[in-house]
């Protein structure tokens, strides 16, 4: 079954037009969530907002308000038609400003992200950009208007010569990387080289993520289908925790240790049973 557009858009770069539509890298439906209920009747609560000071008296949707705190206690009240003026106006398009080498984005800037695909009439546009692209390893980077913001985004293609638009982070919405508190240290040579064969033990040149699911939304599926069919749930022992080695070097070697261990033992499975020679 194709994938449903959930919107379009028009990348616009010099006098380039490309018509694009855009469509979902994930499914949101993939989070499992629960509704908060009464203890003593099981039925669904409701979320209502009270006025503290006035005796928590209950305010209905229409008598609530927006406003900003803009000093202790103190607040400028916006109505919603001040709010919408405020809004960025959608235009439907992504404005390239420039290219960027695409190595030179730095993956903490990602937000989240959509496919684009051809929309009517722009196919060959839309094969060019994503070539020229490719071929020179350089991404689009511009803004687009979304939702009430305006949105900095990435345009780069894949392997497979499809575009994918990243929403980012703007600079002054990220925390910086010097507020994380990290003392000077040395390293050993000795630690640096056994650290480097622990990588290379378990390195792989291609990016597989079908190998990994979330096992803790497994189990709670799991969990949820065992209340569904009127079971107990009982509480999974606790693990114990690894004996820690204090000693890096040890780490080290002991990681290198197991790792060949399991190699060993994958290809001990792995390897056919050689047939008895018949004697002659």
């Amino acid at each position: 079954m194709p994938a449903r557009s959930i919107g379009s858009a028009t990348i616009s770069f010099g006098l380039v037009s490309v018509p694009v539509s855009l469509f979902s890298t994930a499914e949101s439906s993939a989070a499992i969530s629960f509704n908060m209920l009464d203890k003593k009747t099981g039925t669904r609560l409701k979320q209502q907002y009270v006025v503290p000071a006035d005796n928590n008296r209950i305010v209905e949707k229409d008598e609530i308000a927006k406003g900003y705190e803009f000093s202790k206690g103190q607040y400028v009240v916006f109505s919603p038609e001040e709010l919408k003026a405020l809004d960025e106006k959608a235009t439907n398009s992504i404005d390239i400003a420039e290219f960027v080498p695409l190595d030179k984005i730095d993956r903490v800037y990602l937000d989240k992200a959509y496919f684009l695909g051809p929309d009517k009439g722009g196919e060959r546009a839309y094969h060019l950009l994503a070539k020229a692209l490719q071929e020179t390893g350089r991404a689009a980077l511009g803004q687009y208007a979304a939702r009430g913001k305006q949105n900095l985004v990435l345009v780069r293609p894949t392997g497979d010569g499809v575009l994918v638009m990243e929403q980012l982070h703007y600079a002054n919405e990220l925390k910086s990387a010097a507020e994380v508190p990290i003392p000077e240290t040395t390293v050993k040579d000795t630690e640096l080289k056994l650290a480097r064969q622990l990588i290379e033990q378990t390195a792989t040149d291609e990016f597989h993520p079908e190998k990994y699911h979330d096992q803790v939304r497994d189990r709670v599926l799991q969990a949820i289908q065992s209340k569904v069919d009127g079971q107990e749930i009982t509480a999974e022992p606790t693990a114990q925790a690894p004996t820690k080695i204090i000693d890096l070097m040890e780490a080290l070697k002991a990681s290198l240790a197991r790792g060949s261990d399991d190699a060993e033992a994958a290809s001990g499975a792995k390897a056919p049973k050689k047939k008895a020679r018949k004697a002659s």
